[in-house]
C-alpha cells in the first residue's frame, strides 16, 4: 500500500490493479439484473460493475476486481473513499444524532463549514454561506440570491457550460441530450453566450480571449440588457462540457464588465474545487474573486453537502425564511467536510494534485504525438482531458471515445467521457492515489488507444 493511502486512512486495500474475472464478473451481471428491475432506467451507468471496497486509487467490486479508480465518483472522493478524519468525525456525530433541521436546532458544524468556507475561498471581503444538498441546488440558490440582490432578472450562461439537472439547471445548462432532452418546458430569462474554447475557436486559439469577450460583453450590451441581468454564471474549468479551460484572460475581462455594470458574478466550483486543479478554486488561476461560489462534490468526502459562499452584503439580500430547505447542511455531512478540510489542509492536496499533473499530462501529451485520435490536452492538476477527433481533422469521434472507455474498463481502469460531443476522456483521480497506480492507468490508456 502507498505512503498516501495510508496517510488518507480508508480501508487497508492492496493498491493493485487485478482482475480475476470478466468485467462485469457474474456477482455483478446479477446485480445488474436486479438493477434493471427495480430501478429506473433513466439511472445510468458508465461501468457495469458494483462497488464492495474502495481506498486509496483503487475500487474494489463484487466480484473481487480491483480496479484503478480515475474517476473519483466525479470529483467527489478527492480525499479517498473513506479517509480517516472523515470516517471519524462523521461516525462521532452520529453517535451525537443524525438530523434536527439547521433551520430548527442549529448546531455548531454547520456554523463551522461556513466559516471554513469564508476562510478558504477567494478574497479578503465578509463572506457568508448557506449550506444545502447537491451542485444543482447551490446553483438554484446562487440564482435566488443574486436576482434578490439585483432586483434583476435575467441570468447569463456559456456555450458548453453543466449546471444540473433539475428544472432551472436545465435551462442554464448548454448540453441537450442526456440532460435536457424531454424534459421542457424550462425556466425562462436565461442567456447563452460563447464560451472561449480554445481548441475549436474558428480564428486560432491565440484570438479567442479576446473575441469570445468581445462577443460576450456585445450580446449582453445589445440583446439582455446589462441593467436586466442579475447574474453571469460560468465554470472556470468546464467540467461535463469536456473540461474546457477558457482561454487565458477571457473570465477577468467578462468579471470586469460584471462588476462595472453591478451583475453579480458567480463561479461554479462544483467539480473544479477543493484542491482539484492544484489550489484550492479553479478561478485562483487567473486571480478571479467571485461574488459568489457554487460548491460541492469534494467537499465532504462523498457525504451530500454543498453551498453558496459569497459577499456578505449580497448573501444577505434574501429575508429570513428565504433560504434553506430541510437537509440542507446535515450534521454528519457537516462533519465529513470539516474532516475532508482537515485531510487537505494536513496532507497538502493542492500540491499533490499539481504533481498528479506533472506525471500524467507529459504522458498524455506524449500519447497526442503517437495517436493523431488525439486532438488535444488539457486540463490543470488532477483534472485533465484529452478530446478525441477523427485524424487530421477537429471533427469529434465520439465512437472512438466510446470505444477507448470500454477497452479501459474491461482491462479494470475506471474512466469517464464527457463533452457537448461526447469525444472528451476525462481523468479524475483520488488525490490520495499512488504514483504507482498513475502510470500504471495510463499504461492501460495507451493499450486501449492502441486497440482503437
Amino acid at each position: 500500500m502507498s505512503a498516501m493511502t495510508e496517510l488518507s486512512g480508508g480501508p487497508a486495500l492492496p493498491q493493485e490493479r487485478r482482475l480475476v474475472t470478466e468485467i462485469p464478473g457474474p456477482r455483478s451481471r446479477e446485480l445488474m439484473a436486479r438493477k434493471q428491475a427495480a430501478v429506473a432506467d433513466g439511472v445510468g451507468t458508465v461501468m457495469p460493475v458494483f462497488a464492495q471496497a474502495a481506498g486509496g486509487g483503487v475500487l474494489v467490486d463484487v466480484d473481487g476486481n480491483s480496479l484503478i479508480d480515475f474517476g473519483s465518483g466525479i470529483a467527489v472522493t478527492g480525499v479517498g473513499n473513506s479517509a480517516e478524519a472523515v470516517v471519524r468525525r462523521a461516525t462521532e456525530q452520529l453517535n451525537r444524532f443524525t438530523h434536527t433541521c439547521a433551520m430548527v436546532a442549529p448546531y455548531e458544524g454547520y456554523v463551522e463549514v461556513c466559516e471554513e468556507l469564508a476562510r478558504l475561498t477567494p478574497g479578503d471581503h465578509a463572506k457568508k454561506s448557506v449550506l444545502v444538498n447537491s451542485g444543482a441546488e447551490a446553483v438554484e440558490n446562487a440564482v435566488k440570491i443574486a436576482r434578490y440582490h439585483t432586483g434583476r432578472q435575467a441570468v447569463v450562461v456559456f456555450e458548453h457550460g453543466y449546471h444540473g439537472r433539475t428544472n432551472l439547471t436545465m435551462a442554464l445548462t448548454a448540453k441537450s441530450m442526456p440532460y435536457k432532452h424531454g424534459f421542457g418546458p424550462f425556466a425562462p430569462e436565461v442567456y447563452r453566450v460563447p464560451m472561449a474554447y480554445p481548441y475549436r475557436w474558428l480564428t486560432g486559439p491565440e484570438h479567442c480571449a479576446e473575441e469570445a469577450a468581445a462577443q460576450v460583453i456585445e450580446h449582453i450590451t445589445k440583446e439582455v440588457g446589462p441593467e436586466n441581468t442579475a447574474a453571469i454564471l460560468v465554470e472556470p474549468l468546464l467540467g461535463e462540457g469536456g473540461f474546457i479551460e477558457p482561454a487565458r484572460g477571457f473570465l477577468p475581462r467578462v468579471a470586469r464588465f460584471a462588476r462595472e455594470h453591478g451583475i453579480v458574478f458567480v463561479a461554479d466550483e462544483i467539480q473544479s474545487g477543493f484542491c482539484r486543479t492544484g489550489q484550492w478554486f479553479a478561478c485562483e488561476d487567473e486571480g478571479l474573486v467571485p461574488d459568489l461560489i457554487t460548491t460541492a462534490k469534494g467537499i465532504a468526502g462523498g457525504m451530500p453537502l454543498a453551498a453558496v459562499t459569497g459577499r456578505a452584503e449580497i448573501m444577505d439580500a434574501a429575508h429570513v425564511g428565504g433560504l434553506g430547505g430541510t437537509y440542507g447542511g446535515n450534521p454528519v455531512a457537516c462533519a465529513a467536510a470539516l474532516g475532508a478540510i482537515e485531510t487537505m489542509r494536513e496532507l497538502d492536496l493542492p500540491a499533490r494534485a499539481r504533481r498528479i499533473g506533472e506525471v500524467m499530462k507529459p504522458r498524455l501529451r506524449a500519447l497526442a504525438e503517437k495517436y493523431p485520435l488525439i486532438g488535444e490536452v488539457r486540463g490543470r492538476g488532477a483534472m485533465l482531458a484529452v478530446e478525441l477527433v477523427r485524424p487530421g481533422t477537429t471533427e469529434p469521434d465520439a465512437a472512438a471515445t466510446a470505444a477507448v472507455a470500454a477497452a479501459c474498463h474491461n482491462a479494470g481502469l475506471l474512466v469517464l467521457t464527457c463533452g457537448t460531443y461526447g469525444n472528451v476522456l476525462r481523468f479524475l483521480p483520488p488525490l490520495v492515489i499512488g504514483e504507482d497506480l498513475l502510470n500504471e492507468g495510463l499504461d492501460v490508456l495507451e493499450e486501449a488507444l492502441a486497440q482503437v
